[in-house]
């Protein structure tokens, strides 16, 4: 079973990896441009890349979610 924590946290660490693979082989593409040098695409170590962030922005977003989804309203708004 999902929370929405969870989901928030899979969409989020998914979008984030997406994003940053986009934005590194773009990078590297144009330094690779700059530099004249060839730009070789591996996409084993690209989707590598992607497990991992999908996998670290899964696990640290879905603990704090399932703290405070083990908190009572009442005193998690006494405290801010």
């Amino acid at each position: 079973m999902t929370s929405k924590g969870n989901i928030e946290a899979e969409v989020f660490s998914s979008f984030g990896g997406l994003v940053g693979i986009l934005v590194g082989l773009t990078a590297a593409a144009s330094g690779a441009g700059l530099f004249d040098i060839p730009f070789i695409l591996n996409t084993g170590i690209t989707f590598i890349a992607f497990l991992f962030s999908a996998t670290v922005g899964i696990v640290f977003g879905y603990f704090p979610a399932r703290q405070a989804a083990r908190l009572n309203p009442i005193d998690a708004m006494r405290h801010e």
